[in-house]
């Protein structure tokens, strides 16, 4: 089964190889110390894990210096998919929704979906250029099994 993304590396932290990690996941236990993650197609494990400001910082096994620590700069951490977590009715993974079709309530195809931003206060859809919030408002359902999401857009959001 394939890997899912949880973390990219966007630094080094101090001289002993710690990295600061943008979380690509709500579900940041993923990023917890014990867990294993793909790193550049290899095995890592989390012996360390923190908070600091809005970034984490993860001390990875094999990584024991400020070098080998920026030498991963921009990589990403993957956990494996079969370790999904626990979801709410009205969540979904990220992955999930990559492919899906989009429909408006109107019945107008608008293609399928390219990615999915998080970004603070909700993330955004993008669909064929459009960026749809990803809140009830503008989402109206999401359909798995039938891979489709129904969307309602408002006067401004096509390009």
């Amino acid at each position: 089964m394939a890997n899912v993304r949880v973390g990219r590396i966007v630094g080094a932290h101090g001289l002993k190889g710690e990295v600061k990690v943008e979380a690509l996941t709500d579900f940041v236990e993923r990023l917890d110390a014990g867990r294993r993650l793909r790193l550049k197609g290899d095995w890592v494990t989390v012996e360390g894990a923190r908070v600091q400001g809005n970034r984490l910082l993860l001390r990875l096994s094999g990584v024991e210096d400020i070098d080998q620590a920026k030498a991963l700069q921009w990589e990403y951490l993957e956990a494996p998919a079969e370790e999904r977590p626990e979801l709410e009715e009205d969540e979904y993974v990220t992955a999930d929704l990559i492919g899906l079709e989009v429909v408006t309530t109107d019945g107008e195809r608008l293609g399928k979906v390219d990615d999915v931003l998080l970004m603070p206060a909700h993330d955004v859809i993008v669909a064929a250029g459009i960026m749809i919030p990803a809140v009830k408002q503008f989402v109206k359902s999401v359909d798995l099994k039938e891979k489709r999401i129904t969307v309602e857009l408002i006067e401004g959001m096509r390009q």
